[in-house]
């Protein structure tokens, strides 16, 4: 793997509790010690982009080979149609946020699971 890519790797975003000051936790499982954190999910999300960006950055300077994903495979592809008022209020929510409607949608998944 020459170019490691965000997508590739599995990631979990996790509430955090008052005690460790609230917010949400993003870890990745493939690669030990790389997390971060923000207020919401999908800031986390951005937040676990740098943190990938530099985890993998200090890992190849040291010499290391990059690890393998052990997501369960390629990337699974979900599409799902939703009424357009409920398209516009998310498309407007991720320009609110800074992030592509794929990231914020998927940051919505990743927080509704990490509930149950």
């Amino acid at each position: 793997m020459n170019d490691p890519r965000f997508e590739d790797f599995p990631f979990e975003i996790s509430p955090l509790s008052a005690e460790d000051g609230g917010g949400f936790l993003i870890t990745f499982p493939d690669l030990p010690g790389c997390m971060a954190d923000g207020e919401t999910p999908e800031a986390a999300l951005m937040e676990g982009h740098d943190a990938f960006r530099c985890w993998m950055a200090a890992h190849i300077a040291d010499g290391r080979p990059v690890p393998v994903p052990h997501g369960g495979g390629e990337p699974g592809k979900f599409v799902q149609r939703v009424p357009k008022s409920l398209h516009t209020k998310l498309a407007s929510r991720a320009r609110q946020e800074g992030v592509s409607l794929n990231s914020l949608v998927l940051a919505f998944i990743a927080e509704g699971l990490g509930r149950r």
